[in-house]
């Protein structure tokens, strides 16, 4: 069954009533679990582009970056999402992350000098 069919079946299961959604929990855990990963790939996509602090947008798109490699598991595309985890995560995140926290020093001490103001 694919997840397409699973939430037209959600939807329509919702002007039935509440025993068809809590029936269709039950027989369809994947399509929830989907669902889970979709709405914390959104909100850590959201938190990259609002975050005020630049380490915490890093870390936010290696969160982004590993629910999009679950999602080529539920896809069954476990290549595609090894690949993801390894060059994405792995690497990009990762070089990104140290190359801030490593300029970040040199920045600050040039803006605010011998740290006295």
């Amino acid at each position: 069954m694919s997840i397409i069919s699973t939430l037209d079946s959600l939807v329509t299961g919702v002007g039935d009533g509440i025993s068809s959604v809590v029936t269709f929990i039950v027989n369809n855990p994947d399509a929830i679990a989907f669902l889970v990963v979709f709405a914390i790939t959104i909100a850590s996509a959201l938190f990259v582009v609002i975050s005020k602090e630049v380490v915490h947008s890093a870390f936010y798109l290696a969160l982004t970056t590993i629910c999009v490699a679950i999602t080529y598991f539920f896809l069954e595309a476990e290549f595609v999402a090894i690949v993801q985890l390894m060059v994405y995560v792995g690497a990009v995140t990762i070089v990104f992350a140290f190359s801030i926290m490593l300029t970040r020093n040199k920045i600050m001490e040039k803006k605010g000098g011998d740290g006295n103001g």
